[in-house]
């Protein structure tokens, strides 16, 4: 991947609402340069998208957990996926090795919310869950650093 490009993709994961225009001063780039290496990377499926970060806590969302799935019984085929899937306040699902099958990051107001969406999950994915709440929040969503030989 080309240094411009790697420096461009650094600037959108950063701040994926800077304009054209913006971009251009910091990259000393003509803006038709730049808006035809933004759609080439789209293209090419290097940009996937693009999103504003809500400020859960201003909405309501002030509890965030991590909950491990287990399914019941494991001879069964894996459908967790498809049945969690429709439940809103699940935000993240990760597949993962090791006891649990998946790990999902909710968000919910409160205690009891966070009670009967447990309960929703087991019900909807036969699976047993264990849960850790996260007290805080460092930092999170971190872009990682795209490598010097990357895409080509």
């Amino acid at each position: 991947m080309e240094s411009l490009d790697r420096r461009l993709l650094e600037l959108l994961a950063n701040d994926s609402s800077a304009s054209i225009s913006e971009l251009s001063a910091l990259l000393e780039v003509p803006t038709s340069t730049l808006h035809q290496r933004i759609k080439r990377l789209e293209a090419r499926g290097v940009i996937t998208g693009y999103r504003a970060q809500i400020n859960q806590r201003e909405v309501g969302l002030t509890l965030h957990a991590l909950v491990s799935l287990t399914p019941i019984d494991p001879s069964k085929p894996d459908d967790v996926v498809e049945k969690i899937s429709p439940i809103a306040e699940i935000e993240s699902c990760w597949s993962v090795a090791g006891t649990e099958s998946y790990i999902v990051k909710v968000a919910v107001a409160e205690p009891a919310d966070l009670e009967a969406l447990l309960a929703k999950i087991r019900a909807h994915a036969n699976v047993s869950t264990r849960t850790s709440v996260i007290l805080s929040t460092p930092f999170e969503g971190r872009q990682a650093q795209i490598p010097k030989d990357s895409i080509q």
